[in-house]
């Protein structure tokens, strides 16, 4: 069954601009003049669409219910869904990945619009309940007009935003005129916002928070170094080789998701920033905050602790193929980002003695049998006495490396 449709204004700007009364029509330039300049500087997504209603229903639009759905590009969600009522504002959803969300979205009004390309506009009480599932609960809230307009970006990406009102005369051909002049600025704006948002959230889901900052502020010429003290922490599995080559491609990628998910939290929670995965381990580090190194030093000695409890849980719980061991090394020292490559290629890396010295570190965790060790400029930045384990040799440094355990 096609949807029921309402009296659609034209499409045509000169005739849109015809049929709007003087005042109206100055108005309307306003709005879109403020969503391209203004609304385009706002640093609040929120903002930008409750703004834009109040601007819709300050014009006369009897909008009660707005709801957007945007794409992204992320690793924990698919899109980001607004959805704006006169009682409750703007509340944030993020939509899942998976076959579940798929489903809802394919029956939804907004695929709808998405294939079809066409608005579609919505007399309520002409709506059999059949035709969307939101239909019966649209109409159980009181709403008795309903307008879905599907929004494309340049890239491809399928988005679109719904308005709903309970007035008993719906939105009206003025009310569609004024949204079918404004949803292309509204479209413009969102796109070009969603494109600097991806950017922003690829760039810090591969290269983490600090890179992702001084690449996007311009550091990307080879040679540029920026140093940052801190607290060291590499972590490194056990055996990973021999434990991998017995599983497929699927479950070893399986196995590194499990085993991150025990290490990357208790990092995150101390204030801790993951710089770099290395096959089977991982390079943080915890800033130092002005004069309080030893504050650094204990959060990242906390979170090894934490992950090496985390570790030991799964174990325990049967997450992983067979038990795994992981080995910490905690240094304080310089963490050097630097530019590295050749000509249009080049890998935004961490670089320097003190990483090498704390991967160094982490290969003596199997040799002594501890799976945590500490350096002495780590260990003289703690509050606690730990345990001192002698000094060893470990290949690139010329002087034996005093280490601790807790």
């Amino acid at each position: 069954m096609s949807p029921s449709l309402s009296s659609t204004a034209s499409d045509d700007p000169l005739t849109m601009a015809r049929s709007l009364d003087a005042e109206s029509l100055a108005r309307v330039i306003a709005l879109r003049d403020w969503l391209v300049t203004a609304a385009g500087q706002m640093e609040d997504s929120n903002e930008v669409l409750s703004s834009f209603l109040d601007r819709l229903i300050e014009l006369g639009l009897p909008i009660d219910r707005a709801v957007s759905a945007i794409e992204a590009l992320h690793s924990e969600y698919a899109g980001i869904g607004r959805f704006w009522t006169r009682e409750e504002g703007t509340v944030v959803r993020y939509l899942p990945h998976g076959d579940r969300r798929e489903t809802i979205y394919q029956t939804s009004p907004f695929a709808h619009v998405s294939r079809t390309g066409e608005w579609l506009i919505l007399d309520l009480s002409n709506t059999p309940d059949d035709l969307f599932p939101i239909i019966p609960e649209l109409k159980e809230a009181g709403y008795r007009h309903y307008v879905t307009v599907p929004i494309r970006f340049t890239n491809g990406a399928e988005n679109a935003i719904s308005f709903a009102t309970r007035s008993p005369e719906g939105f009206g051909t003025r009310a569609l005129t004024i949204l079918r002049m404004v949803i292309p600025s509204f479209a413009l704006v969102t796109e070009l916002r969603a494109t600097s948002n991806r950017l922003d959230q690829v760039l810090r889901i591969y290269v983490g928070d600090e890179p992702h900052r001084a690449i996007l502020s311009g550091a990307i010429q080879r040679g540029q170094v920026t140093r940052i003290r801190s607290a060291i922490l590499f972590a490194d599995m056990r055996d990973y080789t021999h434990i991998s080559s017995t599983l497929s491609p699927e479950s070893a990628v399986e196995l590194l998701n499990n085993y991150f998910d025990c290490l990357v939290p208790p990092i995150e929670d101390e204030g801790g920033e993951v710089l770099k995965y290395l096959g089977d381990g991982l390079l943080a580090i915890v800033r130092d905050k002005g004069d309080d190194t030893g504050g650094a030093a204990q959060s990242a000695l906390t979170a090894a602790t934490k992950a090496l409890r985390r570790i030991e849980i799964a174990n325990n719980e049967g997450r992983f193929p067979v038990p795994i061991n992981v080995g910490f090394a905690l240094h304080h020292g310089d963490a050097a980002y630097g530019n590295v490559g050749s000509g249009q290629r080049l890998d935004f890396t961490v670089i320097g003695r003190d990483v090498n010295l704390a991967s160094r570190i982490a290969e003596l965790n199997k040799s002594l049998g501890e799976p945590l060790l500490m350096s002495k400029p780590f260990v003289e930045h703690l509050w606690g006495n730990p345990s001192p384990l002698g000094a060893h040799d470990v290949e690139g440094f010329e002087e034996a490396i005093e280490v601790y355990k807790p």
